[in-house]
């Protein structure tokens, strides 16, 4: 009696629901495409729509929120997803505009002259999709403590402390301020005896930026970052800027070069440039390409002046490319301007999916040394003369012939037309995912390298498994190098024996231990590390 009850309150509820919204404002999309970071859903038209609104998903009868709309055009939204949904390609999802019942029939009994605008209050029982910003937070960070130590019977140990932090907070507050960072405090420990005076604390900052994002077209990013659209330029400290229009991009770059030396800022290093760009977004396939200009100076004199393009793809989730270029446009030595153009940097690289089972990549590149003309113009002329471009080939495939058995080759040439740094890599690898009857993990590699001067052979086998109910991961390994030198006709020769330890200490913690014991003749060097991480992260579930 009870549930027939709650069944009949349950059908009345739904029937006001359905009677206090007009037929036009209950839209019916599917879900076109799904990426990392955004949702694509499809409508016959999208006029009702607003950015800022709630999409709806029916699943099992139930009416829940998940999907945020950040942008439109007329038969599609662009969303970000709610509330931890599972969302995947050709899911319905429904939008809907709900009128408040008492103002509906308000409006019933006493329609206005002039069309009005109804909105809901507070109050009302039944009420529409909050407006809420179209930015979520989204916080992860870690943080960690190490410790590496070298020992040696025969002479003085050799210590090192290592801490790392870094911190993504984007949108904070639901806001549209964001916070990033990587930093890195390395500490050399010397005995008093064996202090030289040299520096042996050293602070890194590789990241720390803030980020500005007046609406979803527009941003601006103050302080030190690489910008991934010209990611060859490395980081820049000072001020990007960027704004969309529709597929088409642009951004402004204005702040220094860190320190060729310390990385700190340094504010002779001034550069500023510009760039613009076109990203498509479609079912099966993605590209985004950049050209733009920049301009480095060193006290006030142009240091380098060069062109850049880069452009990345993805087609039908195979195949991958990527390639960039550097055209360096201004040339000067002992005060005379050289007309000539120099191709400091080309690289491109390309990745082909051909099942499950089966992918291979390519890569080619051509670089050259990159002249700075007023840091370097003691060298100019010596540099000139060699000129040389450095060249270089990668081919690599990866196979699963079997369920669990995964096998590797890389072949990997560098050349120069003077003969010069040549080097010739091979590199083999078989991994077994679950070692029948004891379990666990098993590898092995195989390493050749032949340069101008050394011949290297590395050989290496690893086997690890889970513990105590995945808590505890261990790794047992040996290792073979064989170093054979060209011209001192002397051949090198160590073994390499070694265990690792990661315990999970908790959802957030985890500690990592290292031994090993380095065998060359009758000589033995030992090393310990120590790892301590802490990940912490929020997101909001809005």
């Amino acid at each position: 009696m009870n549930n027939r009850i709650i069944y009949i309150i349950g059908f009345l509820a739904s029937a006001v629901l359905l009677h206090g919204q007009e037929k036009n404002d209950l839209l019916v999309g599917k879900v076109s495409y799904v990426t990392s970071r955004n949702i694509y859903v499809k409508f016959e038209n999208t006029s009702t729509i607003e950015v800022g609104d709630t999409l709806f998903n029916m699943a099992d009868g139930n009416d829940v929120a998940c999907l945020l709309v950040t942008q439109k055009s007329s038969t599609s939204c662009v969303c970000s997803l709610l509330n931890g949904c599972q969302i995947s390609k050709d899911h319905e999802v429904i939008f809907k505009k709900i009128i408040p019942l008492e103002q509906k029939q308000s409006l019933d009994e006493n329609p206005p002259a002039q069309p009005v605008s109804v909105l809901p209050t507070k109050t009302t029982s039944i009420s529409n999709p909050i407006h809420k910003s179209k930015y979520t937070e989204h916080i992860r960070g870690r943080v960690s403590a190490a410790s590496y130590s070298q020992i040696n019977p025969e002479s003085s140990t050799r210590r090192r402390m290592m801490y790392r932090f870094s911190l993504n907070a984007n949108h904070l507050n639901n806001s549209k301020f964001s916070f990033e960072s990587y930093l890195n405090y390395r500490q050399n420990i010397v005995s008093k005896s064996d202090a030289s005076g040299i520096r042996n604390n050293f602070l890194r900052v590789y990241n720390l930026a803030f980020k500005y994002e007046p609406d979803s077209t527009l941003s601006f990013i103050v302080g030190r970052k690489i910008n991934h659209k010209v990611s060859s330029l490395g980081a820049i400290d000072g001020l990007q800027t960027e704004k969309y229009f529709g597929n088409f991009y642009t951004g402004i770059i204005l702040g220094f070069r860190p320190d060729i030396i310390d990385y700190d800022f340094n504010p002779n290093l001034l550069e500023y440039g510009a760039y613009i760009g076109l990203v498509s977004k479609k079912e099966k396939a993605y590209s985004q390409s950049t050209l733009g200009l920049l301009e480095q100076k060193n006290n006030q004199h142009t240091d380098r002046r060069y062109a850049y393009f880069q452009h990345s793809s993805t087609l039908n989730n195979k195949l991958n490319l990527f390639s960039s270029f550097e055209i360096d446009l201004f040339n000067q030595a002992n005060a005379a301007t050289l007309g000539d153009l120099r191709l400091t940097n080309f690289y491109i690289s390309a990745r082909y999916k051909f099942s499950r089972k089966l992918n291979v990549s390519v890569a080619y590149d051509s670089r050259k040394r990159i002249l700075f003309y007023e840091t370097l113009k003691t060298e100019i002329e010596r540099l000139l003369d060699n000129d040389e471009a450095r060249q270089g080939f990668r081919a690599r495939i990866n196979l699963r012939p079997f369920k669990l058995v995964n096998v590797g080759l890389s072949i990997g040439k560098r050349f120069q037309s003077d003969r010069q740094n040549k080097s010739d890599n091979i590199n083999g690898y078989l991994s077994l995912s679950r070692v029948p009857l004891i379990t666990g993990r098993f590898s092995v590699n195989f390493n050749l390298n032949t340069s101008n001067y050394l011949e290297s052979k590395i050989f290496s086998l690893r086997y690890g498994r889970a513990l105590f109910k995945h808590k505890v991961n261990a790794d047992v390994y040996y290792r073979h190098v064989d170093y054979n030198f060209h011209n001192a006709e002397s051949q090198f020769i160590q073994h390499y024996y070694g265990g690792s330890l990661s315990y999970r200490i908790n959802k957030n913690w985890r500690l990592h231990i290292l031994g090993e014991i380095a065998s060359q003749g009758q000589q033995q060097n030992y090393r310990i590390n120590t790892k301590l991480t802490k990940r912490f992260g929020k997101k909001s579930l809005r």
